[in-house]
Protein backbone atom coordinates (compact mmCIF):
# COMPACT_ATOMS: atom_id res chain seq x y z
CA UNK A 1 0.00 0.00 0.00
CA UNK A 2 1.32 3.41 -0.96
CA UNK A 3 1.54 6.26 1.55
CA UNK A 4 -1.11 8.98 1.49
CA UNK A 5 0.22 12.28 0.12
CA UNK A 6 -1.90 15.41 0.61
CA UNK A 7 -0.31 17.10 -2.43
CA UNK A 8 -1.32 14.18 -4.64
CA UNK A 9 -4.86 14.18 -3.21
CA UNK A 10 -5.13 17.91 -3.92
CA UNK A 11 -3.84 17.35 -7.44
CA UNK A 12 -6.50 14.69 -8.03
CA UNK A 13 -9.22 16.94 -6.63
CA UNK A 14 -8.06 19.97 -8.61
CA UNK A 15 -8.26 17.91 -11.82
CA UNK A 16 -12.06 17.79 -11.41
CA UNK A 17 -12.40 21.58 -11.33
CA UNK A 18 -12.98 23.95 -14.21
CA UNK A 19 -10.29 26.57 -14.81
CA UNK A 20 -12.52 29.20 -13.18
CA UNK A 21 -13.16 27.05 -10.12
CA UNK A 22 -9.50 26.07 -9.86
CA UNK A 23 -8.54 29.75 -9.81
CA UNK A 24 -11.19 30.49 -7.16
CA UNK A 25 -10.42 27.56 -4.83
CA UNK A 26 -7.01 27.45 -3.15
CA UNK A 27 -5.24 24.40 -1.76
CA UNK A 28 -6.29 25.23 1.80
CA UNK A 29 -9.95 24.91 0.79
CA UNK A 30 -9.25 21.49 -0.71
CA UNK A 31 -7.36 20.48 2.43
CA UNK A 32 -10.41 21.53 4.41
CA UNK A 33 -12.51 19.05 2.41
CA UNK A 34 -9.93 16.33 3.05
CA UNK A 35 -10.06 17.13 6.78
CA UNK A 36 -13.87 17.01 6.76
CA UNK A 37 -13.76 13.61 5.04
CA UNK A 38 -11.22 12.18 7.51
CA UNK A 39 -13.20 13.58 10.46
CA UNK A 40 -16.29 11.84 9.03
CA UNK A 41 -14.31 8.58 8.75
CA UNK A 42 -13.26 8.92 12.38
CA UNK A 43 -16.79 9.75 13.56
CA UNK A 44 -18.10 6.67 11.74
CA UNK A 45 -15.43 4.29 13.06
CA UNK A 46 -13.75 3.82 9.70
CA UNK A 47 -10.29 4.61 11.06
CA UNK A 48 -10.38 1.98 13.80
CA UNK A 49 -7.41 -0.39 13.80
CA UNK A 50 -9.73 -3.39 13.77
CA UNK A 51 -11.78 -2.04 10.87
CA UNK A 52 -12.08 -4.42 7.95
CA UNK A 53 -9.33 -3.79 5.39
CA UNK A 54 -11.96 -3.36 2.68
CA UNK A 55 -13.85 -0.40 4.13
CA UNK A 56 -14.94 1.09 0.81
CA UNK A 57 -18.25 -0.78 1.22
CA UNK A 58 -18.75 1.08 4.51
CA UNK A 59 -18.44 4.49 2.86
CA UNK A 60 -21.83 5.76 1.79
CA UNK A 61 -20.70 8.30 -0.77
CA UNK A 62 -23.96 10.23 -0.83
CA UNK A 63 -24.00 10.54 2.96
CA UNK A 64 -20.39 11.69 2.90
CA UNK A 65 -21.10 14.26 0.15
CA UNK A 66 -24.10 15.56 2.11
CA UNK A 67 -21.94 15.86 5.23
CA UNK A 68 -19.22 17.78 3.37
CA UNK A 69 -21.84 20.12 1.88
CA UNK A 70 -23.33 20.69 5.33
CA UNK A 71 -19.95 21.50 6.86
CA UNK A 72 -18.99 23.84 4.00
CA UNK A 73 -22.36 25.62 4.26
CA UNK A 74 -21.42 26.61 7.81
CA UNK A 75 -18.43 28.48 6.37
CA UNK A 76 -20.07 31.46 4.68
CA UNK A 77 -16.73 32.47 3.12
CA UNK A 78 -16.08 29.12 1.44
CA UNK A 79 -15.61 29.58 -2.32
CA UNK A 80 -16.67 25.98 -3.02
CA UNK A 81 -20.08 25.71 -4.62
CA UNK A 82 -22.43 22.88 -3.58
CA UNK A 83 -22.32 21.40 -7.10
CA UNK A 84 -18.52 21.15 -6.88
CA UNK A 85 -18.54 19.04 -3.72
CA UNK A 86 -19.50 15.66 -5.17
CA UNK A 87 -16.75 15.56 -7.84
CA UNK A 88 -14.19 16.73 -5.26
CA UNK A 89 -15.21 14.02 -2.78
CA UNK A 90 -15.24 11.40 -5.56
CA UNK A 91 -11.71 12.43 -6.58
CA UNK A 92 -10.51 12.14 -2.99
CA UNK A 93 -12.06 8.68 -2.65
CA UNK A 94 -10.56 7.58 -5.99
CA UNK A 95 -7.16 8.79 -4.87
CA UNK A 96 -7.47 6.80 -1.63
CA UNK A 97 -8.41 3.67 -3.59
CA UNK A 98 -5.44 4.16 -5.92
CA UNK A 99 -3.14 3.76 -2.92
CA UNK A 100 -4.31 0.19 -2.44
CA UNK A 101 -3.23 -0.88 -5.94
Amino acid sequence: MKEYQEKEAIKAMRATLTAEASARIDDDELLNIIDIIWDWYEDNGLLDIDADADTEEDVNTQTLVAHVRKMLAKDKLSPILPAEVEPLVAAQLAYEQSLEA
